[in-house]
């Protein structure tokens, strides 16, 4: 038995709220900010782990070389409060995980965190006046009208088979789906089950006839840090120890061990906060290893906070990026889409 059906009740009465909420947003009693600029949102219904950062990367690569690109985000989890933009001295702690591996990975975009995203987006908008701009995890922000709403679902967590929280893991009732533009079916398995998709596609079509894309998280074929870099095929002797602190390490996992790669698994929460204690139990598990070939393996995400913790050079990560299965179709509807409001 799922004990969390204990909790039934409870989502009656959360459900009752989001909609008293959505409802005084679409009857204009609760005020929406529209701005003149290009806006795409990416958010979900479900709690965590279907691939929102990657999605933000893929819309950044897709834009960056024609558009100046701004990336804003609540920065979860962060030690600090009100508007930062990222620079030099930014650190995973003062904006937050995804928002810094953002701003590392990409030089030439503007990011910044902010609790209240209208005030960000007007303090982005005065300084550096950017062509378009990424609203990361912002489906529930009714706020800000976005002109594109991109939801994510994930392949093995499909919204419509979730209940609304506590019982389930829904932020809202499934049939608000029908406020997104465009929708992502992500982590889709390596070979795709056709029937699987058109059965997706239809039960999706219940609640809205918006544009259904599915979309694979690609995996390198290396893994690196910031002094070097090994191919998989070269590791497959090592010993590893695989620590992660994200909402499912299980495809992760499961791509590792295809690739032969041993490993030892340390698992914590996601957006977990590395303590002194944990990395003294990560180089434990790492010291206990006995063979001269070995290594602690993240992911980027974990990467960022991890690398300021673990000495020696022996800590790596393994880069990800989103791959949509009609690329060409999918990227036409996000450029047309800011080639139009641009002309507006």
């Amino acid at each position: 038995m799922n004990f969390r059906l204990i909790l039934f009740p409870l989502s009656i009465l959360y459900a009752l709220i989001t909609e008293v909420r959505n409802f005084l947003y679409d009857k204009g009693i609760l005020k929406q900010y529209k701005f003149e600029v290009p806006i795409i949102s990416v958010g979900n219904l479900n709690l965590g782990g279907s691939g929102k950062t990657p999605q933000i990367e893929y819309l950044i690569r897709l834009l960056q070389a024609e558009y100046k690109v701004a990336v804003i985000s609540r920065g979860y989890k962060r030690s600090t409060n009100g508007f930062i933009e990222a620079d030099i001295s930014s650190t995973p702690a003062i904006i937050g995980d995804e928002p810094y591996q953002i701003y590392r990975k990409f030089e030439d975009i503007i990011v910044a965190v902010g609790e209240d995203r209208v005030a960000a987006v007007r303090k982005v908008l005065k300084k550096h006046n950017p062509d378009v701009i990424l609203l990361d995890d912002a489906f529930q922000h009714r706020r800000i009208k976005a002109g594109l709403q991109i939801l994510l679902t994930s392949y093995k967590q499909l919204f419509y088979e979730d209940l609304v929280l506590p019982a389930g893991n829904l932020r809202e009732l499934p049939k608000n789906v029908k406020r997104a533009d465009l929708i992502v079916i992500t982590k889709v398995p390596e070979n795709p089950n056709d029937k699987k998709q058109n059965q997706i596609r239809q039960k999706i079509k219940k609640y809205t006839n918006k544009d259904v894309f599915f979309s694979q998280i690609q995996y390198g074929s290396y893994i690196i840090n910031n002094q070097k870099q090994l191919y998989l095929q070269d590791i497959q002797d090592y010993e590893i120890v695989l620590v992660t602190g994200i909402a499912n390490p299980v495809p992760l996992q499961t791509y590792l061990s295809e690739k032969n790669i041993k490993f030892v698994s340390l698992k914590f929460s996601d957006h977990h906060r590395f303590s002194t204690g944990d990395i003294q139990r990560i180089e434990k598990k790492f010291d206990d290893i006995k063979s001269s070939q070995k290594l602690i393996l993240t992911t980027e995400k974990d990467y960022v906070r991890l690398s300021a913790l673990l000495s020696g050079g022996n800590l790596y990560y393994l880069p990800i990026q989103t791959k949509v299965i009609e690329r060409e179709k999918f990227n036409k509807k996000i450029l047309e889409y800011v080639r139009r409001e641009k002309c507006v």
